[in-house]
């Protein structure tokens, strides 16, 4: 579960707001209704608002070394200068992800999306929280919440593998809850002309909870064939380990792993 989870909160922290010494640097349009805490961001003076840029891209560098003890340092320092940066919370939470302190990362990532209600980036680290803790009805409203977010960021669906593996948790969380029609049906929402894995982990998701184990291996033999850089299927492959379909490199699942 680990490394599954160091994959997904490496993506996401990519898409998070890093404020700087405009409106251009922050990403946010002149034409666009400021947050409060980007308002009192840029009240910062200019010099204060370079130092904090720095800690902020320093954290993100320590955080990809996985050396979290400095990150969170630079964070603190970073938070120090400026305490209400949803980007500096959500790192916070991620650093806390990495010692399994699921709690303290929650806290974190509650109060970056009480700053900034709509950010995928966010959504997406509390919606995992939820999965691998197996809190199903949450997990499950936080990835239907999460979609919608994409979708609203995303007008180019440049975030289409990211879009498409929300829905594949979301479909393995609707068989927990024993929704299995939803789940039949989101599984034939795309076929194999779709540029992701979905396609073939769901059909091997059905499968499996159909106790067809030859066919589910043979629909993931399928997706690593056609997707043949690791990077691409690795997210996939280890929701299926955290979900228990498949076994993980170390014997048994990454669930009982965890207990």
């Amino acid at each position: 579960m680990k490394r599954l989870l160091s994959i997904v909160f490496s993506l996401a922290l990519g898409a998070g707001i890093l404020p700087a010494q405009d409106n251009a640097d922050t990403g946010v349009s002149p034409d666009k209704e400021l947050s409060q805490w980007e308002k009192d961001f840029l009240n910062l003076p200019e010099d204060r608002r370079n130092d904090f840029k720095k800690h902020v891209v320093k954290s993100r560098e320590l955080f990809n070394q996985k050396r979290v003890f400095e990150c969170i340092e630079e964070l603190g320092k970073a938070k120090a200068i400026f305490p209400d940066s949803p980007d500096v919370e959500n790192m916070l939470g991620a650093c806390q992800v990495e010692f399994r302190a699921f709690d303290n990362a929650m806290t974190h990532f509650n109060r970056a999306i009480e700053l900034e209600p709509k950010s995928a980036s966010v959504l997406f680290n509390i919606a995992e929280i939820l999965f691998v803790t197996k809190e199903w009805e949450d997990a499950e409203k936080a990835f239907e919440e999460l979609i919608v977010a994409i979708d609203a960021e995303d007008k180019e669906g440049r975030q289409l593998m990211m879009r498409r593996l929300v829905e594949f948790k979301l479909l393995l969380t609707k068989i927990k809850l024993g929704k299995m029609d939803e789940a039949e049906k989101m599984a034939e929402r795309y076929d194999h002309l779709d540029d992701s894995p979905y396609p073939y982990y769901a059909e091997a998701a059905i499968a499996y909870e159909n106790e067809e184990n030859l066919q589910a291996e043979m629909a993931m033999a399928r997706a690593e064939r056609i997707f043949r850089n690791p990077a691409s299927i690795a997210p996939w492959k280890d929701t299926m380990m955290e979900f228990g379909y498949i076994k993980s490199f170390f014997g048994g699942d990454l669930a009982e792993e965890a207990e």
